[in-house]
């Protein structure tokens, strides 16, 4: 019998040694490399405002979150969900090769990707390439079901 693999997500930092942000592309989704491993990757759909008061609006929602409580941010595709695990962790699902997987953050990491969703954040050129990539994927799917 084949079972599901066993995904453990540290908690990640910006100040950790391990090489674990791919980037943020231009559409704000997160490219996370799971446990630093490059060969194993996660796009989860990041905050997008169209203003600064919906900026503001949502990093003092995150701000008033307490322990056991959840934020959902709906994207067209998809949707993040930050759950306060507890003072300065909190979790982001992504699914891992089929699992589901909470990657663990603290609060100056997640707030950094909340402030990537500001107008006025320019990707850098490698960033673009990330969103780019996911495009070329899209279209290698089949449209409609045989």
């Amino acid at each position: 019998m084949m079972s599901q693999p066993l995904i453990l997500a540290p908690r990640y930092r910006l100040d950790d040694e391990i090489n674990w942000l791919e980037g943020i592309d231009p559409s704000r989704r997160y490219w996370l490399a799971v446990n630093g491993d490059r060969q194993l990757k996660v796009v989860i759909p990041g905050l997008c405002v169209t203003s600064s008061q919906e900026l503001k609006d949502a990093i003092l929602k995150f701000r008033g979150l307490q322990p056991q409580e959840k934020m959902v941010i709906k994207r067209p595709f998809g949707q993040l969900i930050i759950h306060c695990v507890s003072v300065n962790c909190y979790a982001i699902e992504a699914r891992v090769e089929g699992a589901l997987a909470w990657h663990l953050f603290d609060k100056e990491t997640i707030e950094s990707f909340l402030l990537t969703s500001h107008p006025d954040w320019v990707p850098s050129p490698r960033d673009v390439e990330l969103g780019r990539k996911l495009l070329e994927l899209a279209f290698e799917q089949p449209a409609y079901a045989v």
